[in-house]
């Protein structure tokens, strides 16, 4: 039987949360969400994501801040990022991208099966 992959859900709105959780179970996910970037550094602790699905605007840290520590944490730093966020500017995609991101997606810009899509092809990367 095939294991399923983890996924770590960090974003700060509940309802755009709920979206990608029933999508990512329906795919044959295990997700798991959190709402903030504290509990973000916690779970994936714990939880031991494949990849983490990550949102730069949140309150307390930000996604980009949580990306930097995830990278700089042997247990961590192999973990697949995902940002998913509003930010286009291109100053964002580069400082991610800088930090280690696999991947930056503007949310404005993708659907949630282009996003679940990008998830797949990195851990068949990975």
């Amino acid at each position: 039987m095939d294991v399923k992959k983890k996924i770590l859900l960090v974003e700060d709105d509940e309802a755009l949360a709920a979206v990608y959780k029933s999508r990512l179970e329906i795919e044959g996910f295990e997700p798991r969400t959190v709402y903030n970037g504290e509990e973000a550094l916690s779970v994936a602790m714990d939880f031991r994501p494949d990849l983490i699905l990550l949102d730069a605007m949140m309150p307390k840290i930000s996604g980009f801040d949580v990306l930097d520590i995830l990278r700089n944490t042997p247990e961590t730093a192999g973990i697949k990022v995902i940002m998913l966020t509003a930010l286009s500017q291109p100053k964002d995609k580069e400082r991610a991208e800088k930090l280690g991101v696999d991947d930056y997606l503007v949310k404005s810009q993708v659907v949630i099966g282009d996003v679940i899509e990008r998830v797949r092809h990195h851990l068949q990367a990975s």
